[in-house]
């Protein structure tokens, strides 16, 4: 939001509760006791001719559905809903009853994140896991042998870290944006397998290919990355 926040753009946005005040935002938060939930404040704030909505989350259908709706009349939507992974977005929208075509009609981007902890820069140090370590920190026989012989980074604990071994956080994502293949399985209902399938020959990274590169920078461990993403 900040990045498009401009004075000619209006912006409002629909949260549970508003926690970052910003600037030349119009922030709406909603009140379950008084009847404003996401739906009634999307339906009431898109009278006003928004020209970008950020709804803090879509919970259920009936907010799934106007949302998507916006998108269709010409605003820019974001939103955050609870998957696993980018593809998931898709099926989850068309399991809260948002009919599929209007799905890949709507949809532009998904951004999937996760947050590991970051290593230590003043204590981390550099070794070769074995096919046995990396199995034990929870990857696949098949990744673990292909990562054999590469040169990873571990936690070891300093005081500026509090002895944990780690400081601070970093981001671990996957995008996912819409074609017309990804656009055509979303029509046809297609399982988030297809879906993930397709996008990873369109050139998607999974949320382990991403945390895999974080890994190999050493920003973060192999052990926080299998605990993030797997």
């Amino acid at each position: 939001l900040t990045e498009i926040n401009r004075p000619e753009i209006n912006i409002i946005t629909v949260e549970d509760p508003v926690e970052y005040r910003l600037g030349g935002v119009n922030q709406v938060q909603i009140n379950q006791k008084a009847g404003l939930t996401f739906a009634t404040a999307l339906r009431s704030i898109l009278r006003s001719d928004p020209d970008v909505v950020m709804v803090g989350e879509i919970r259920d259908g009936e907010t799934a559905k106007i949302s998507i709706e916006a998108a269709l009349t010409g605003h820019l939507v974001l939103s955050t809903l609870h998957t696993n992974d980018a593809p998931q977005a898709l099926t989850r929208l068309g399991e809260m009853g948002v009919e599929p075509f209007l799905i890949g009609a709507a949809v532009s981007a998904v951004l999937a994140q996760r947050l590991a902890r970051k290593l230590c820069t003043h204590c981390c140090e550099m070794y070769q896991p074995s096919v046995d370590e990396l199995m034990k920190a929870r990857v696949s026989r098949e990744v673990a042998a292909a990562s054999d012989g590469m040169v990873f980074y571990r936690k070891k604990g300093c005081p500026r870290c509090n002895q944990s071994g780690y400081k601070g956080r970093i981001g671990v994502y996957q995008l996912l944006t819409m074609s017309e293949q990804l656009e055509s399985l979303a029509v046809t209902k297609a399982s988030r397998e297809d879906i993930e399938r397709a996008a990873i020959g369109e050139g998607m990274r999974t949320l382990w290919d991403d945390g895999l590169a974080k890994v190999a920078a050493g920003l973060t461990s192999i052990e926080e990355l299998a605990r993030v993403s797997i």
